[in-house]
């Protein structure tokens, strides 16, 4: 594994991690809350926003614009039924959603659930460091590499994944400052 697909491994971990923390309510209103959710259309899950415009007018409303009007009903139950506990309003064209400011318990049931999801994130990049040791090492007993040659290039995948951590844990500084402002 040459050190541009290891970086790229990493990086595309650090970014998976970074798309979750975008599906965490931070108060404001925001339309990549409802990236995870998907809807019953046709007989197949849908995600959402394959069935519609999501925009957000203001600060505490999200609005969905059904591109076909006969999946306003599934959409409003799929967003009803989700863990985010958000209640749809349905006007026959558009569905509207008021997203209430946090509390105070549940911005910190968010910042864990942001650490949850770093966490996750750090023992995938963990695992890529393992399999790219690993395979050093193979190469080590194969002849291809000496001894000073396989610690080198472990050292040098440790430095790696110790600024990819880093990057995560900036992030996850980020999302909880956001989640944490009132």
């Amino acid at each position: 594994m040459s050190k541009q697909d290891l970086e790229a491994n990493m990086q595309k971990s650090v970014e998976s991690t970074q798309r979750m923390f975008n599906t965490i309510r931070t108060g404001r209103a925001n339309s990549a809350l409802l990236d995870r959710i998907s809807v019953e259309y046709y007989g197949a899950d849908t995600p959402l926003k394959s069935l519609a415009t999501l925009t957000t007018p203001d600060s505490q409303t999200i609005q969905i614009q059904p591109f076909d009007i006969s999946s306003l009903a599934g959409i409003e139950k799929a967003i009803a039924m989700s863990e985010l506990g958000f209640t749809p309003n349905n006007d026959g064209k558009i569905i509207r959603i008021n997203v209430p400011p946090l509390t105070e318990e549940r911005r910190k049931e968010f910042c864990k659930l942001a650490s949850k999801y770093a966490e996750e994130g750090k023992v995938a990049l963990r695992n890529i460091r393992r399999d790219a040791i690993d395979k050093i090492k193979k190469q080590e007993k194969e002849g291809e590499f000496s001894e000073d040659q396989s610690h080198d290039e472990q050292e040098s995948i440790q430095k790696t994944l110790e600024k990819f951590i880093a990057q995560l844990e900036k992030h996850l500084a980020d999302k909880e400052a956001d989640i944490l402002k009132v």
